[in-house]
C-alpha cells in the first residue's frame, strides 16, 4: 500500500471514531507495532538506496500527521463526553428541585392579608424608620415622662440624644400628621422592639397601626371599621366586643376582643375559660395629639388602632409559641398556606 493511500485511510477512520476506545483501535492499526506506518518503515530496506532518504522523510511526515490527527480527535471526543456529562447532571439537578418547594412565611402572609383588607377599604400604607426619636415615639403621642412605657425595662434606648428602637409604629402616624393635611386614612405596618421574651412575646415583633383623621369621625365609625376588618381577616362572622381601657394617645380607649376561635365562646384553655381572645387596642385620637401635630381638634377628629401581627397569625394558624416564627425550621414553615 502506498503512503498516500495510508494517509487517506487514516484520515477517514480517525474522523469516524466516536469514542476513545475506537480511537485507540485506529491508532494501533496505523501506529502500533504491526501498524501500517510501522510496517512501511520496516520495508525501507527494500527501497533502492538512492530513494531511501526521501522515502524515510515522507514516512516520518506521515507519522507526525497521523499523530496530530489522533491528538485532535482525542480532544474532540473528551470535550463531547464532558458536555454530555454536564448536560445530564444539570438535568438531574433541575428534576429534583420541585421536591423542595418553599412556602411564604406565615408572618409575611398575615401582613399581606392585613394590607390587602385595609387598602380595599381606602387606606394607604405608610412606613417610617425603626430607629426613632423619643419625641416621635413618646412626647408627641401624649405619653408622660413618668409613664411606665418609657422605662429601660420596656424600651431599647440607643444613646443620650433621644434615639431608641421604636416600641410601636405610632411614630409613623405622627410623621404623617405632621406632613399631610387631613383627611388621613392610613395604616403603618412594621417591625417594633420591646424588652419582652416569653412563649407569647418576642423582643422583636410586628405591628400594624391604623389612623383616620377627618371631619365628623366618631367612635361608631371606628367600631364599624374594626368589625369589618376582623370579619374579613378571620373569614367568618366572629363576635366582637369593646372593653374600656386606657392609652395616653386616645380618649376614650378600648381593648378589642373576639369570640374564641377554638371553643366558640364556651371557654377553653386557649381563652382561659373566658370565651374571648384579645386582638387589638383602639380609641379616639386624643385632642392633644392632634394639636401636637398642628391639626385643629375643633374641626377634625380621629381614631386609631393597633394590632400585633404575630398575635393575629398565631390565632389564624393555631400556633401556640411565638418563637416558632423565628427558628427557621423548614418543617414548621412549610405547613402554612393561606386558604
Amino acid at each position: 500500500m502506498n503512503l498516500e493511500e495510508i494517509k487517506r485511510q487514516a484520515e477517514e477512520e480517525i474522523s469516524k471514531a466516536s469514542s476513545l476506545q475506537e480511537l485507540q483501535q485506529v491508532k494501533g492499526k496505523f501506529l502500533g507495532k504491526k501498524g501500517q506506518i510501522t510496517l512501511a518503515l520496516k520495508n525501507i530496506a527494500s527501497i533502492p538506496p538512492e530513494q531511501r532518504k526521501e522515502y524515510g522523510a515522507k514516512i516520518n511526515q506521515l507519522k507526525e500527521f497521523v499523530e496530530e490527527l489522533i491528538r485532535q480527535a482525542e480532544e474532540r471526543i473528551k470535550k463531547a463526553q464532558m458536555e454530555k456529562e454536564i448536560a445530564t447532571s444539570w438535568q438531574e439537578l433541575t428534576v429534583s428541585l420541585p421536591k423542595f418547594v418553599g412556602a411564604i412565611h406565615p408572618i409575611t402572609q398575615t401582613l399581606k392579608r392585613i394590607k390587602e383588607i385595609f387598602v380595599s377599604m381606602g387606606f394607604s400604607v405608610e412606613e417610617g424608620p425603626e430607629v426613632e426619636l423619643e419625641s416621635y415615639n413618646f412626647d408627641l403621642l401624649n405619653i408622660p415622662k413618668e409613664h411606665p412605657a418609657r422605662d429601660m425595662q420596656d424600651t431599647f434606648y440607643l444613646n443620650k440624644e433621644g434615639y431608641l428602637l421604636r416600641t410601636h409604629t405610632s411614630p409613623v402616624q405622627i410623621r404623617v400628621m405632621l406632613g399631610q393635611k387631613p383627611p388621613i386614612y392610613m395604616i403603618a405596618p412594621g417591625r417594633v422592639y420591646r424588652r419582652d421574651d416569653d412563649p407569647t412575646h418576642s423582643p422583636v415583633f410586628h405591628q400594624v397601626e391604623g389612623l383616620v383623621v377627618d371631619q365628623s369621625v366618631s367612635f361608631k365609625h371606628m367600631k364599624y371599621t374594626i368589625e369589618v376588618f376582623l370579619r374579613e381577616f378571620f373569614e367568618r362572622d366572629v363576635p366582637v366586643r369593646f372593653r374600656a381601657s386606657y392609652f395616653p394617645f386616645t380618649e376614650p380607649s378600648a381593648e378589642v376582643d373576639i369570640g374564641c376561635l377554638v371553643c366558640g365562646g364556651e371557654g377553653c384553655r386557649v381563652c382561659k375559660g373566658s370565651g374571648w381572645l384579645e386582638v387589638m387596642g383602639c380609641g379616639m385620637v386624643h385632642p392633644q395629639v392632634l394639636e401636637n401635630c398642628k391639626i385643629d381638634s375643633d374641626i377634625y377628629q380621629g381614631f386609631a388602632f393597633g394590632m400585633g401581627v404575630e398575635r393575629l397569625s398565631m390565632l389564624y394558624f393555631g400556633i401556640d409559641n411565638i418563637k416558632l416564627f423565628y427558628e427557621n425550621d423548614l418543617r414548621f414553615l412549610r405547613q402554612f398556606r393561606w386558604s
